[in-house]
């Protein structure tokens, strides 16, 4: 459910708590660069932030909060932060340490929402060659995430890069049902169906490629990886509307997703761009032009982050993740919403 306050829309957890639906993004923000986009985020008006201990900026945005704090010109309450649970975690035993670990890094007592961040596991073979787990017990690993609700480390608990059936199965098996989604969500790759099952079931959305990604070209070509994506900013239609509208391609497409109730996390470290993704709860678009932005949903074939395999995350011992070449080979899928699995944050 989505209400406005003040003219900053949010979107409605189970649990009854607020989620704003537009928050910064923060994957490929650097440490340095995180520290100047806190300070400017903060001074917008921003209050949801989204990272993960895989993103290795939990430190720097952890810093900024806390010293805004300290200063007494926000409140923890005002607060919306949300990190995740890496693939390395997705094993009993791990889960907890793991939020404690980023909890220590980000110098809180509790996120607002810990998510699980893939369905899938990481661990290493024979050779101590980091291998992909697809045969996770995540039912196992739910009761874990419920648990860190119990003893009050997170409000809320969630997952990301889940497909509808995986969804399905932990509605059925849980005692805390899943509260968020975040998933890979565009004019080009919609997700209609699992969006209406999720907010079918009191689950809300959050969209963490909410333009494509455009930054992923060159985050393929850092490891010599040759990798072209589309981009929906230059759009004719986009292009269009953001003439009629005034506005920039990029807040009509994300003017479209929160329309619909789903949630929008943009990266940028841009004071410009940050400011105008936050402008986009300040216009609605008509009846049409939703509907025609609708019409460039191209289905699992609009899907552009895709990790055919997530061996390319690794973590030592002391739980600081180093990131390596994402591996780019064919995978085989039973359905469509089997294949929105393998998306990424």
């Amino acid at each position: 459910m989505m209400s406005s306050s003040s003219n900053r829309a949010t979107l409605e957890l189970s649990n009854g708590v607020k989620m704003p639906a537009v928050g910064l993004g923060t994957w490929q923000a650097t440490s340095g660069d995180m520290t100047t986009a806190m300070h400017e985020a903060l001074s917008l008006g921003y209050r949801h932030f989204d990272t993960a201990i895989l993103y290795e900026n939990e430190r720097p945005i952890g810093g900024v909060l806390n010293y805004w704090m300290e200063q007494g010109r926000i409140r923890r309450d005002e607060l919306f932060v949300t990190t995740k649970l890496p693939p390395t975690g997705m094993y009993p035993g791990k889960v907890e340490p793991y939020l404690r670990k980023s909890l220590e890094n980000l110098m809180l007592d509790y996120v607002d929402m810990y998510l699980v961040h893939c369905p899938n596991g990481i661990k290493r073979d024979e050779e101590n060659t980091a291998v992909e787990d697809t045969q996770v017990d995540h039912v196992a690993i739910w009761k874990e995430m419920e648990a860190l609700v119990d003893c009050g480390l997170t409000k809320a608990i969630g997952i990301s890069n889940f497909s509808l059936e995986q969804i399905a199965s932990l509605v059925k098996n849980c005692r805390i049902r899943p509260m968020n989604l975040q998933t890979e969500l565009h004019v080009y790759f919609q997700q209609k169906e699992l969006v209406e099952f999720c907010h079918g079931h009191g689950i809300t959305v959050v969209a963490c490629s909410p333009l494509g990604s455009p930054g992923l070209t060159a985050f393929y070509s850092g490891y010599g990886v040759v990798k072209n994506v589309p981009n929906l900013l230059e759009l004719p239609l986009l292009t269009e509307m953001a003439k009629r509208y005034d506005r920039t391609a990029a807040q009509i497409m994300l003017r479209h997703t929160v329309q619909k109730g789903v949630g929008v996390i943009p990266k940028s470290t841009s004071p410009k761009r940050m400011k105008e993704n936050l402008e986009v709860l300040d216009f609605e678009l008509t009846t049409e032009d939703m509907e025609k932005l609708s019409a460039l949903d191209m289905g699992t074939s609009g899907q552009i982050t895709k990790w055919e395999s997530w061996t390319w995350v690794e973590n030592d011992p002391s739980g600081t993740p180093s990131h390596h070449a994402p591996q780019e080979k064919k995978r085989t899928s039973t359905n469509k919403s089997e294949e929105t699995s393998s998306t990424s944050s």
